[in-house]
């Protein structure tokens, strides 16, 4: 959700350029202030820094990013096994060889589930080998682990978007090999070709990176007195939900991107806290992200403004309609700007509205800027959600 400021926009950046009146309203009585939610000498990704967000300090329960989704679609990884994040991308086909091609989507169109998984089994046959074994996700978000394997430094494919991707493939001779292998496979498919035809992008081969360990997190209702549960689509938060000992609930329709069942996540919060007998609702919207690795100033806009009315809107309707008093936090995990299309280390924006609050905030609107100007910082991002919960008064 958040990014940097914006010539096209006037100087301002996508989630000040649109139009949020559901959050504008809640800042004129809310905590806005700035929040560094992933260390200085860790990369910005989603996995460092939703730890963060959740009030685990990623520099003591981060072992990697694919075994978190390893455990959200229920792989038991041995101590010595290495999960793999495994994307379906886009890569360039003019090219003769594999490593003078391109990176021109890392999420292949958001390619649907139905079609991913037919795919992968492809995959799971052509790339069969003693040690590996492939998992099924969701849309292109994939796993495969190594057994007795080793981790080793791989890059996100959305870091490398329009790059030439020999600079950056493995080192790792099989992983290498497989991921060569896998544009042979893929490129052919009659599934691509379908693809192709109506206009979308093949998703001609996997690229691997995220390496991980087995992970160990705390108990979240342990950690805070708080029954928590998580509605997200996308595996990474399902998975810290379950390190975490948190339920899940799955919403039809939830799918990480654009179009999303942005009211089923909205009305599956309220009701797990007005009538679920939970405490805590961890709500995970990826459009805002996505569409700032897509490049796409006017989607990106638009996902702002669905997660404002339809998602912030429609939670807060609900339990001021019920008469019930509440806390409420939105923040991006990771700023995602569309100059660079990738993840920065820059702090978030967050705002922390009470119902229960009558006096005016320090600002009236939600955004960067504002945020800046309030003079509030979190230089440690995962002590946040302590604050939220107020559990830093006990």
């Amino acid at each position: 959700m958040a990014g940097w400021p914006l010539e096209e926009l006037g100087g301002k950046t996508t989630l000040e350029a649109a139009d949020t009146p559901v959050m504008d309203r809640l800042a004129e009585k809310a905590e806005i202030g700035m929040a560094s939610m992933v260390p200085e000498d860790m990369a910005p990704g989603s996995d460092t820094a939703n730890l963060s967000v959740m009030g685990y300090d990623p520099k003591i329960y981060y072992t990697g990013r694919s075994p978190l989704e390893a455990l959200s679609i229920g792989v038991d990884m041995a101590d010595d096994d290495v999960s793999f994040r495994c994307n379906l991308v886009t890569l360039s086909e003019k090219e003769d060889k594999y490593e003078d091609r391109h990176m021109i989507d890392h999420s292949s169109s958001e390619i649907s589930t139905e079609d991913a998984e037919i795919l992968l089994e492809a995959l799971k046959q052509g790339l069969a080998r003693e040690g590996y074994a492939f998992y099924a996700g969701t849309s292109y978000r994939h796993l495969l682990v190594w057994s007795h394997g080793e981790v080793s430094e791989l890059t996100p494919p959305h870091d490398i978007l329009t790059k030439r991707v020999g600079d950056y493939l493995p080192e790792d001779r099989v992983l290498r090999e497989m991921m060569e292998k896998s544009y042979e496979i893929l490129s052919a498919h009659p599934l691509n070709k379908e693809r192709r035809a109506k206009g979308l992008h093949p998703a001609n081969s996997a690229w691997f990176w995220g390496a991980g360990t087995r992970p160990a997190l705390t108990s979240f209702e342990e950690r805070t007195g708080k029954k928590g549960v998580m509605i997200s689509a996308v595996d990474l938060l399902k998975g810290l939900a379950v390190g975490a000992d948190m339920e899940r609930i799955l919403v039809e329709g939830a799918n990480g991107g654009l179009h999303t069942n942005y009211e089923g996540k909205a009305d599956a919060a309220a009701d797990a806290l007005l009538t679920g007998g939970f405490d805590f609702a961890y709500v995970h919207v990826e459009a805002p992200d996505e569409m700032g690795h897509q490049g796409s100033t006017e989607d990106k806009i638009k996902a702002i403004e669905y997660l404002d009315g339809r998602v912030i809107g429609r939670i807060t309707g609900r339990l001021d309609q019920a008469g019930e008093d509440y806390r409420i936090m939105v923040l991006p995990d990771h700023p995602t700007p569309i100059k660079v299309r990738t993840h920065t280390k820059d702090p978030v924006p967050y705002m922390i509205y009470d119902s229960r609050r009558a006096d005016s905030g320090l600002v009236h609107t939600y955004g960067e800027s504002a945020a800046r100007q309030s003079g509030l910082s979190w230089p440690d991002g995962y002590r946040l959600i302590d604050h939220l919960l107020e559990l830093d008064e006990r």
